[in-house]
This record gives C-alpha cells, structure tokens and sequence, in this order.
C-alpha cells in the first residue's frame, strides 16, 4: 500500500469519547473509557469524527481566527513560538553567532550572524539576530502550510 501525506483544514472542539458516543447514538463498548479526552472533528464535506487528544494534537495545530481577512484565518505570533522545541547556541572564531533550531516536528533552521570587529561581538546579539531570520522562516514555513490546508495541493 502507498503512503500519502494529507493537510486539512477542519473545525474540532475537545470532547470525551463518552460524550461523543452519546452524540451519535451509540453505546459505549465495555473496554472504552468514557472519560477518554479527545477532540469531536468536523472536516469540511460534512464528516464528522473523534479522535484521541494525543492523536489529534500530534495531527493537527490551532491556527488563529482572524476577522480581517478573507479567509478568516492566520498564523499569529503564539503559533511561531510554540513551534520552536529548542535551540542552541554557539560562537564560532571571535565574531560569529550560529543558532539551531529545532522545530516541534524535528525539522531543524540553522542562521548564523557576524560582525565586522571582533570587539563589537556579543553573542546575546547575535543570537537575537539570528532568532528573528529563524521566526521569519518560521511564519514562511507556517503559511505555506496553512495555504496548502486552506487550498488543498491541487
């Protein structure tokens, strides 16, 4: 069987698997905790679903509402943040800042910044410097992300 990736944008609300069996109809089988946090999912044909909360936050990120454009929708600030894992820090020679970054999902930006002479360095600016071109990558890499879940891959 061919692997596929997917990206979708779609509307979900933290559920119980209890609740949301109640929803639907259904008893709950037996060996089904109705406490189970989760999300109820509804994608944009109609369908709708539950999803463990692990499952679902590992799958899917928040993106922020935002009533001044069409779409209604938009990366913020937060989301760039909370994308980065960690990062690290090291001076190279006498004038040069490398950060890398690690993303959420392991994807890793590297930038480097230097200056002229080497008793104007500090690596505190410099890795500021450096985190500000990583973010702006990071709003790129969001929105190219955010296009394809808004428009599909066509």
């Amino acid at each position: 069987m061919k692997k596929y990736i997917g990206c979708k944008l779609l509307k979900a609300e933290p559920m119980t698997r209890g609740a949301y069996n109640e929803y639907r109809g259904w008893t709950i089988p037996e060996d089904e905790d109705p406490e189970d946090p989760g999300y109820f999912v509804r994608y944009p044909e109609g369908y709708v679903s539950w999803s463990p909360k692990h499952i679902f936050e590992q799958a899917y990120m928040e993106v922020n509402d935002n009533k001044d454009l069409p779409s209604g929708i938009s990366i913020g600030q937060k989301m760039v943040d909370e994308f980065v894992a960690y990062t690290e820090t090291i001076t190279m020679g006498d004038r040069t800042t490398v950060v890398r970054c690690v993303l959420r999902n392991g994807f890793e930006i590297v930038e480097s910044s230097a200056c002229v002479d080497p008793r104007n360095y500090s690596e505190e600016l410099g890795q500021k410097i450096c985190m500000e071109k990583i973010k702006d990558r990071i709003w790129e890499l969001l929105g190219f992300l955010l296009q394809t879940a808004w428009h599909g891959i066509r």
